[in-house]
């Protein structure tokens, strides 16, 4: 049976309906992942679901004794005490008495007058109110969840502190948990420790949102997408919701262009005047004021947002480099240690590793606005760089949108050519009524599209990106992509995102703590292929190691298992060709991995760069070649083994 049912709900603030006549079934143990535009009511949704937010209309049925929680999108800046204090407030009334109980039995004064009276009046409490039985629940999550009880809460990392408020929810035993951009300000261990947690461990329903596309290919088994109001259930893997979805928008385009066709008809024959007013074309009037109403109120598809960057002109060959650099934190904490790096013109750089290991510091190192505890920057000639900020403080939350951009001037220049400031924004999905509104009414998707469209005013040949992904819908952030992929400049980027590391960056920084920097040709999964034991060491949350290490280790037993499947699979019978062919290629594959290894330690060496431009771009479209055939190799040793 289902544990919740929407039928019919409306909600509007004014203008066109957020939520219309909108449909959704939730049934047990289900991971249903709500995805959609910015602003297309994801969230207030879920504060429907959750009961903070009233409908207009409608009904919502909750199975009998279902409970809901919701782990918030932001940490509260208000949540002080322990983590066993922060666990228990879930549970409101029995909480305050658990964590009463919690400090009682840790006075100095055990077993004093005052301690017995203090101590036999709260457990007749806790005995009223069934508190053995939440204090056990209690105990079981800190425990599951791998928390130091009796830490105190703002002195935990990011990370922990999420960890922590998703106990607080469990904590009630929820049938259905509510996760708003989970991932957001997670590092990619404690994302992997989460999607395992919610996958093995947690036995109820998940309703969340994310924009990590890893996370989500990983979790969700049911998508449903937010459009126009109206909610649609995609069953299946987020590639099928992509090709079905692109199917549907086909199939509408054409019915929306047929629609339009005859109306216009209709249109050219009732100003024919009297005949269309004779009695028998009546039903004709009719049917033509239905569809110019049903013309009115169509509800089109928010456009795509269009993001340029202008490249200016070419920085030097060398954009920055550095020799022996250190850095130290006044708590003698290193978080660079004699790290050599020369960045070139035209690289895509990707900064991994957990949260406070110091990916910001050095990219503001490199900018020039740290100074490193020692060692040698030498910067390289013409740069124009624009820094995207992950605390977004380029942008003053007491100013409007508008006046954010360029000092609030109606006309902005961007290369070359003068543009009205409304119609800049209206490209950043920005409508013209919001253009006044203040940056402290807009959402977390919106602040970054807006630090965007700042940034993107000036030309710009470096990009430093911090955190650029949080809060934008996976469309806008496919867009980003494909800006980034065409882009000629250089790119520097911090972020937790694995799948917008993998598509982007064509090497890796790799923080393994304690000031060890690992430099690495490749993405993040390349890297993780190669390291599969490694864990990104964490030194202020040493216990996601293990966690971390455990999923690859589920993983090699998964690859493990599909070897062995493939093995089965090559009994089938192939021709002689076909035999010879599959004989031979793991010579031939063999041949171009040491072709692959030698053309890499060329470009090794440290005079490779020394020489002209044609012969380094020579060895590496060679190098491309040859990666290319062992791609075609592999795939073709897939297919005769299947």
């Amino acid at each position: 049976m289902a544990l919740l049912q929407l039928q019919n709900i409306n909600l509007s603030f004014g203008g066109p309906a957020l939520l219309d006549q909108l449909n959704l079934t939730i049934e047990p143990r289900e991971r249903v992942c709500l995805i959609g535009r910015n602003g297309a009511g994801k969230s207030t949704l879920m504060k429907v679901i959750k009961g903070s937010i009233k409908a207009d209309s409608g009904e919502m049925i909750v199975e009998g004794g279902t409970v809901i929680t919701q782990l918030e999108q932001e940490v509260p800046k208000d949540v002080t005490g322990s983590v066993y204090d922060v666990v228990a407030s879930g549970l409101q009334v029995v909480g305050d008495l658990l964590t009463q109980y919690h400090h009682l039995n840790e006075r100095d004064d055990i077993g004093s007058d005052d301690w017995m009276e203090v101590m036999g009046s709260l457990q007749e409490k806790l005995e009223a109110n069934n508190g053995w039985h939440f204090q056990l629940n209690v105990d079981k999550v800190i425990s599951l969840l791998k928390l130091a009880p009796d830490v105190e809460f703002e002195k935990l990392s990011g990370g922990i502190k999420r960890r922590v408020l998703l106990a607080r929810a469990l904590v009630q035993e929820p049938d259905i948990l509510l996760l708003d951009e989970p991932t957001n300000h997670l590092d990619i261990n404690a994302i992997l420790w989460l999607e395992d947690f919610l996958k093995s461990s947690y036995k109820g329903a998940v309703i969340f949102i994310t924009h990590d596309r890893a996370f989500l290919r990983s979790l969700a088994t049911r998508i449903v997408e937010l459009d126009r109001g109206q909610a649609t259930s995609w069953p299946g893997d987020y590639e099928n919701f992509l090709r079905r979805k692109e199917e549907v928008l086909h199939a509408e385009a054409l019915e929306n262009k047929r629609f339009d066709k005859k109306l216009a008809q209709e249109e050219v024959w009732i100003r024919q005047g009297i005949k269309a007013r004779r009695t028998r074309n009546e039903g004709r009037v009719r049917a033509l004021e239905k569809m110019r109403k049903a013309h009115a109120n169509r509800r089109h598809q928010q456009g795509s947002a269009t993001l340029k960057v202008d490249a200016g002109e070419r920085t030097g060959k060398r954009v920055v480099e550095v020799e022996k650099l250190r850095y130290v934190l006044p708590n003698d904490r290193v978080l660079i240690d004699d790290l050599s790096l020369l960045i070139q013109r035209g690289d895509k750089i990707g900064l991994i590793g957990p949260n406070g290991v110091g990916k910001s510091t050095l990219l503001r190192v490199l900018l020039g606005e740290v100074e490193p505890t020692s060692g040698r920057l030498i910067e390289g000639t013409n740069l124009q760089v624009a820094y995207f900020d992950q605390l977004r403080s380029q942008l003053d939350e007491t100013k409007t949108v508008k006046d954010n951009l360029d000092n609030g001037a109606d006309r902005i220049t961007i290369n070359g050519h003068s543009k009205h400031v409304i119609s800049y924004l209206q490209d950043f999905l920005f409508t013209p009524q919001r253009v006044n509104s203040p940056v402290k009414s807009l959402s977390g998707g919106e602040r970054n599209r807006l630090l965007l469209a700042k940034l993107f005013i000036k030309p710009a040949n470096v990009l430093v990106l911090d955190e650029p992904t949080n809060d934008l819908d996976v469309e806008t952030l496919e867009l980003l992509e494909e800006l980034l992929l065409d882009y000629k400049g250089t790119v520097l980027i911090v972020s937790h995102d694995r799948a917008f590391i993998n598509n982007i960056v064509t090497s890796c920084l790799v923080f393994k703590g304690a000031g060890e920097i690992d430099e690495f040709l490749g993405s993040y999964d390349e890297w993780q292929k190669l390291n599969p034991s490694s864990g990104l060491a964490d030194e202020s949350n040493k216990g996601l190691v293990k966690d971390v290490k455990k999923q690859q280790t589920k993983q090699t037993q998964q690859t493990t298992a599909v070897v062995k499947t493939e093995t089965v699979a090559t009994e089938k019978k192939l021709s002689y060709l076909e035999q010879r062919e599959l004989e031979t290629l793991p010579k031939e594959i063999e041949t171009l991995e040491g072709e692959i290894e030698t053309l890499q330690e060329k470009m090794a060496d440290p005079d490779f760069f020394i020489q002209t431009h044609k012969k380094t771009a020579k060895i590496t479209k060679q190098l491309q070649a040859v990666e290319a055939q062992l791609v075609e190799k592999y795939e073709r040793w897939e297919i005769l083994e299947g």
